[in-house]
């Protein structure tokens, strides 16, 4: 038998071999700069090397007998941007030449890696490599993983497994495997070495175990946002943190401000950048934090408390304490639907109109539905255009809609603009925004989400059906070139006919977007396409939605391109943007069955008429993204057998996040047989979500879902559809990874209760973040049952929205 060394070290050098198998994870990531030649080259590059140093590591060049991909995760993004100047020095020391030192509490063996398993690796020894490349590597294992497993291999692997670079940064968000033993012993082992340190959505753990980041003395950025903290064991964490200067927490039910000790208080007073999610009215932490630069706010207050009581923002007016905003140079506020959270805002802002902040440069707040105006709004808005010049800018849409605020506003250099849900005709938006062609190269990001004539020169004449004003799209991106992230969802933007003159082919000129968000007509071709290639029968055999077989003469689309032709306006959209991260197409009047804090609705407007010509060969074009990462196609009508869906699925290879929402014509699921195919290849895939009405989430599906080996959340929403339990079961069993499953269907109370229930008597033991919610979508008690589903799920998956371009890039970490 093999002794523990020799365990360890096979175990890990299998799972580095995985990641750098991985299409994600690879050793070298794509640092893409300004030439897309040499992104292309670089990347080509990089895959070359990526497959030569898996042939040396496998001795053959084979991977298909490696390990499962890593688990966990360093999926997040990139370190913050401050406001300010940077508060940490990202420098990293150079790694030791001198392995045979091991660093504190290590258990490293005596002896260099056993000879089992250098017989393994080949000619080649994997610790061959030099320190560089092995840090590259070991900077996509989870950190907890480095302490617990990777740090007691060997002599080499505990130094490396310690180094600056790899402790310097400490991300437990999505780490779903970081148990609290695991967590206790990360931070015994290098908490006074971690300086920037997020617990984001950390749910499944516990008060105590939170207590435990009091021992990170150098921590300089710490997130604790969807952690269980009270206001006593915030105190005592806060005060043993005199360096940190930024900070992310929640405002729960029972904070009482006055239980910070005078140590926490001092830590506040420090702080410059601060991420506050309330979900009970309060000022929370800020009056404490006297030099706050950044300040963002997310109102996430429910308007009832579970017992029925109504709430009432006035309880803040009683605190002694206000805001200091003097330093402040970013304000952002994301409002959940709900008066009560426009109460309390409004709280908030009257301090911030007193006295407008000299340094104010991005001023933000994102609102749900209507918000009116107030004295003290005003005087903030018009003190703004007398005093700062933004470089971001956010407003609700009643204090856009019929205003004459933007010709006062300056602007610096502009790197987020938002005027989502506004009646901003092109003719403004050229005149006041753009300055009738003025040079934007800052404009990083764009929504115009819900902005219906934003493409129009007059928004008094023009109708839904109408086409837009190509000249006004032209002088768009001319100005504003170098986009990385676009929104146009949630409005019927048709192109009309001429060489040239189609969205898709003007949109084609900024080669360096990364995400866009499109409504489903607008990607249609002028007229219905006469040199379509006629559809060949289906082959497939197996049952549809209702359990019918394919009917014989039904014409259904081809496979992935047969029927594309070079004229199709989308097709040469997406070859034009080879490195788009992520795209959405949504139907311009779908609405999810499952809103925000209401009943479930019950019906849904009819798709635009010219989303019908929008099929299968548009979605298999979608194919040609190598890089896509997040894709969201909803309302497309024109779905006929979803053969679109397997040429992604075989082509998109580093797709990690996937949501579909009626497809097809209501009432028909006829895309599960090849849905069922494009799980086959969905590899890297990590979240799914599935809309449909009618959907039969029966064994086949279970069956081809479970061949996603990453899948870590799954969230079903069906109105009148069905769920066979014991699928459900086999298949939370096979997939080991996944932890959220949520399902709204149109079961029974009682058969929802009894799976979950037998869903979390299974493997809640075993996977401690497991969530699982199984509701009838249509109860009248589904409002009080999604209150309490963790934030980190309800917000990036179970909820459906666009998230292109929702806020500015880097807004946190």
């Amino acid at each position: 038998m093999a002794s523990f060394e020799e365990t360890a070290f096979l175990t890990w050098q299998c799972h580095l071999v995985s990641i750098v198998a991985s299409p994600v994870g690879g050793w070298r990531t794509p640092l893409w700069p300004q030439n897309r030649h040499i992104q292309e080259a670089e990347w080509k590059k990089g895959q070359a090397d990526d497959k030569h140093f898996i042939d040396i590591v496998s001795g053959k060049g084979s991977k298909s007998h490696w390990g499962r991909p890593p688990r966990g995760g360093h999926s997040g993004e990139g370190p913050l941007h401050g406001a300010g100047k940077d508060m940490t020095n990202t420098d990293t020391a150079a790694p030791e030449s001198n392995t045979d030192t091991v660093g504190p509490d290590t258990a490293a063996p005596d002896t260099a890696a056993p000879a089992a398993a250098a017989e393994v690796a080949g000619s080649a020894h994997l610790l061959g490599f030099s320190d560089e490349i092995l840090l590259h590597i070991l900077s996509h294992v989870p950190s907890t993983d480095l302490v617990v497993n990777v740090r007691h291999v060997c002599r080499k692997l505990a130094a490396l497994s310690l180094d600056k670079s790899l402790v310097h940064t400490v991300l437990l968000q999505k780490d779903y495997q970081a148990s609290e033993d695991k967590v206790k012993q990360l931070v015994k082992v290098i908490g006074r070495e971690i300086q920037q340190l997020s617990m984001a959505g950390c749910y499944w753990l516990s008060g105590v175990t939170i207590e435990h980041v009091a021992r990170c003395h150098s921590l300089v950025k710490v997130n604790l946002s969807g952690c269980h903290l009270t206001s006593l064991r915030l105190s005592k964490v806060l005060s043993a943190l005199q360096q940190l200067r930024s900070l992310a927490l929640d405002v729960i039910p029972g904070f009482d401000a006055s239980q910070l000790s005078s140590e926490c208080r001092a830590t506040l007073s420090r702080v410059q950048e601060l991420k506050q999610t309330l979900f009970t009215p309060s000022y929370g932490v800020v009056p404490c934090c006297a030099s706050l630069q950044k300040l963002l706010l997310y109102f996430e207050i429910l308007d009832r408390t579970r017992e029925g009581a109504v709430l009432s923002g006035q309880l803040m007016v009683g605190q002694s304490n206000v805001p200091h905003y003097q330093n402040l140079r970013v304000f952002y506020a994301r409002l959940a639907p709900g008066y009560i959270n426009q109460e309390v805002v409004r709280l908030y802002l009257a301090v911030l109109s007193d006295r407008t902040p000299e340094n104010l440069h991005a001023f933000l707040i994102s609102v749900p539905g209507s918000f009116a105006e107030s004295g003290a709004t005003k005087n903030l808005l018009e003190s703004m255009a007398r005093n700062v010049a933004l470089d971001a800018l956010q407003l609700p849409k009643s204090w856009l809609n019929g205003s004459s605020l933007l010709q006062h506003i300056k602007f610096n250099n502009p790197f987020y603009f938002s005027f989502s849900r506004c009646t901003l005709s092109g003719g403004h938006l050229i005149q006041r925004v753009i300055n009738d062609g003025k040079d934007l190269r800052s404009l990083a990001s764009l929504n115009l989400s819900g902005c219906v004539h934003c493409l129009s020169p007059d928004s008094l004449l023009r109708k839904a059906e109408d086409d837009i004003d190509s000249s006004i799209l032209e002088t768009l991106v001319a100005s504003c070139c170098n986009l990385r992230h676009l929104n146009l969802s949630a409005a019927h933007h048709h192109s009309s006919e001429g060489l040239g003159r189609h969205l898709c082919h003007l949109l084609a000129r900024l080669c360096h977007l990364r995400s866009l968000s499109l409504p489903v007509c607008s990607v249609a071709d002028s007229a219905p396409r006469a040199d379509r290639v006629p559809a060949q029968p289906a082959m497939h055999a197996v049952p549809r939605g209702f359990g019918k077989r394919v009917r014989i003469g039904v014409q259904t689309c081809p496979g992935p391109f047969a029927g594309q032709q070079p004229s199709s306006a989308f097709w040469s959209l997406l070859k034009n943007l080879p490195f788009l991260e992520h795209l959405e197409l949504i139907g311009s009047n779908f609405s999810s069955a499952m809103p925000r804090n209401e009943p479930a609705i019950r019906n849904s407007l009819p798709p635009c008429s010219r989303a019908q010509n929008v099929g299968d060969s548009e979605v298999a074009a979608i194919g040609q993204l190598a890089f896509l990462q997040h894709l969201t196609l909803a309302q497309l009508p024109g779905i006929l057998t979803g053969s679109g869906l397997v040429s992604i699925g075989l082509q998109c290879q580093q797709l990690q996040s996937l949501s579909l929402a009626n497809l097809g014509m209501m009432g028909k699921v006829v895309y599960v047989p090849a849905l069922s195919d494009m799980l086959k290849h969905c590899r890297q895939l990590k979240d799914l979500r599935l809309e449909q009405p009618y959907f039969n989430a029966n064994a086949q599906f279970f069956q081809a879902l479970s061949q996603c080996a990453s899948l870590q959340r799954l969230c079903l929403v069906s109105r009148s559809g069905t769920l066979q339990p014991d699928a459900v079961l086999a298949f939370m069993a096979r997939c080991l990874h996944v932890v959220m499953c949520h399902m709204f269907t149109g079961e029974s109370l009682a058969t929802c209760k009894s799976l979950q229930q037998s869903l979390l008597r299974s493997f809640q033991a075993e996977r401690p973040a497991l969530n699982v919610v199984i509701f009838p979508l249509l109860h009248e008690g589904l409002t009080d049952v999604i209150r309490d589903v963790p934030m980190v799920h309800l917000d990036e998956i179970t909820l459906f929205k666009s998230r292109v371009a929702e806020e500015p890039p880097n807004l946190w970490w």
